[in-house]
């Protein structure tokens, strides 16, 4: 049962979802927050109040560095073109019905794929599972995902539950030494050309002391046998240097080799300096690594699935925990020192509640219907089972404020969430309606619209507030008396909580004798002649005028014929 609410009080739950959505971190988190609409349900309240109360006090400020470290682990079911399935005849439709490579009942013609899978001994042997067949569309998410198993990691450490995810990782270790050498062939060209460069500057530097040998008298001879025709001289000098550099390009490809884990032949025997490897060797040596890699990938990738598949179902239920995790720990901070409402049939009444969305409130204490035995603000002794309350008392001294605190207490009780004060008392409700007042819009028309609004409100035997912010503004005062006192009598007849915030409350409480007025002093002026406003309302007492006060300070800054006017002002009030 959906708690029913009108446009302005729809506007004010949005604004307390709006502050829950902007402290979520994880996609999907926002489908938990649907699940707190506002009800009418007393026991389903009880139900959401239990597991909050449960589960928020073990939520730690830690989970906000590890939260956002969490992805969603995709295992997707991918089209490979990198292998191919060798089935029998009987197997052919179940196997192309996985849609995971392309299938075959013959062997003939699969020589240019990497991977050959068979069900009939031919190539690797498989199982017809996804698994079997495509190890690494679960195995690459979760290497990919590694940031997110160590965040899991440390937040199931955090709560206290462990996880899964440590054990995943430590398997998954297995994967390293061929992820290694994918992401070498990843950035194959700049490595040769790193090496290539290197073994030149190797090269030059032999050359050079090559020629240092051919100083002095060394040169002499050497020339002294050349002149000879002793060729043998040459062939023995070069043939030196010839070797060492063959030495260092053979040096060379074996580190690549074994770095790759093939033989690995790129630079040219007869063109010996500068070397260069042509584009042609390297693409070469790209497609063998490629069709290397994929076989070793997937026997690896087949060796790790194996260990961690039956941790997979834990691993899902632990990241969807983690989006409910976000959710609590988004309620906390939002409602850190929030209490939860007592639910009761009595109406609403909170000891030192504070505004959601005003900065550093004035703690506030509010009755409607009965007050609690608890409810502990002096003054509340005059509170009996008022269900009819007018508010009055000072311009700017949080009679509209109030309205809003007891309509966003209200919204948070039927959410199940704790409200903003020390103590609280929620009747659970059926409607609850909240009347703002509309600065901009006057005349017949915007009176009209009201008018049918508030009679819609009044409507059946529901269990309701209704909340009205100075209907007055909208129509004639002596107009506004009579309107606003049979329709606060229909309320009363009816057993509706209602609150007017009204500047009529000397001519209400006449007409009302069932209603309590309670008002927001202006008490006076201070050393600067600002406005000293006290924004709790004084139960069962009219509100001092702001208009007074305006005129008193007006009285007391102004000089001559202008002060004398404002003090004749001023005395009429008081005579009053």
């Amino acid at each position: 049962m959906t708690l029913k609410l009108n446009p302005e009080a729809k506007a004010i739950y949005r604004s307390i979802r709006e502050e829950v959505k902007r402290r979520l971190v994880l996609p999907g988190s926002e489908a938990l927050l649907r699940r707190f609409e506002p009800t009418s349900d007393g026991e389903e309240i009880l139900r959401r109040q239990e597991y909050l109360r449960k589960n928020l006090p073990r939520i730690k400020p830690e989970l906000r560095e590890q939260i956002p470290k969490v992805r969603p682990v995709k295992f997707r079911r991918d089209f490979l073109h990198d292998r191919i399935l060798i089935v029998d005849e009987s197997e052919l439709e179940r196997a192309q019905s996985l849609g995971l490579c392309e299938v075959s009942t013959d062997p003939e013609g699969s020589e240019e794929y990497p991977l050959v899978l068979s069900t009939v001994g031919y190539g690797i042997e498989v199982e017809l599972t996804p698994s079997q067949i495509a190890p690494e569309l679960y195995i690459m998410p979760l290497w990919e995902n590694r940031e997110t198993l160590e965040a899991l990691s440390r937040i199931g450490e955090l709560m206290g539950e462990g996880s899964v995810a440590e054990e995943i990782l430590r398997k998954l270790e297995g994967l390293k030494e061929v992820m290694e050498k994918r992401k070498l062939l990843d950035g194959l060209e700049e490595l040769v050309a790193e090496k290539e460069c290197k073994l030149n500057e190797e090269i030059a530097e032999k050359l050079e002391k090559f020629s240092l040998t051919l100083s002095g008298k060394d040169l002499l001879d050497f020339l002294g046998e050349l002149k000879a025709g002793n060729y043998e001289a040459i062939f023995r000098h070069f043939g030196e240097v010839e070797g060492e550099i063959l030495d260092l390009i053979n040096k060379t490809e074996n580190e690549l080799s074994k770095k790759f884990g093939i033989t690995v032949e790129l630079f040219s025997r007869e063109e010996l300096y500068p070397v260069a490897v042509p584009p042609e060797k390297i693409e070469m040596l790209r497609t063998e690594l490629e069709r290397e890699l994929k076989v070793e990938l997937y026997i690896r990738s087949r060796e790790v699935l194996e260990r961690i598949m039956p941790l997979l179902s834990r691993l899902r239920e632990e990241l969807g925990r983690v989006q409910e995790l976000d959710f609590l720990l988004a309620v906390k901070e939002l409602m850190e020192g929030f209490s939860f409402p007592e639910l009761w049939e009595g109406g609403v009444a909170f000891v030192n509640g504070q505004h959601l969305f005003i900065e550093n409130p004035q703690p506030v204490s509010y009755v409607v219907g009965k007050k609690p035995a608890e409810f502990p603000v002096p003054g509340a002794e005059k509170v009996r089972d008022e269900r009819v309350v007018i508010l009055t008392g000072a311009n700017s001294g949080g009679k509209t404020s109030l309205l809003e605190l007891i309509t966003q207490i209200t919204l948070l009780a039927h959410m199940g969430f704790p409200v903003p004060a020390e103590m609280a008392w929620v009747e659970p409700l059926d409607e609850l309606f909240f009347f703002r007042r509309k600065r901009s819009v006057y005349g017949a028309g915007a009176f009209e619209t009201a008018l049918r609004s508030f009679v819609r409100a009044l409507r059946g035997k529901s269990r309701k507030l209704i909340l009205i912010d100075e209907f007055e503004a909208i129509t004639e005062p002596g107009a506004a008396v009579k309107i606003i006192g049979e329709l606060l009598k229909v309320a009363h007849e009816k057993g509706f909580y209602v609150v007017i915030v009204s500047h009529l409350g000397e001519d209400l409480r006449e007409e009302l004798p069932f209603a309590r007025v309670d008002g927001i002093e202006a008490k006076g002026l201070d050393e600067g002649l600002n406005l000293i406003v006290d924004r709790q309302p004084v139960f069962g007492k009219l509100g001092r005028s702001t208009p007074e006060l305006i005129v008193e300070r007006l009285a007391k800054k102004r000089r001559g014929k202008e002060k004398e006017i404002f003090e004749r002002v001023l005395r009429a009030f008081r005579e009053e």
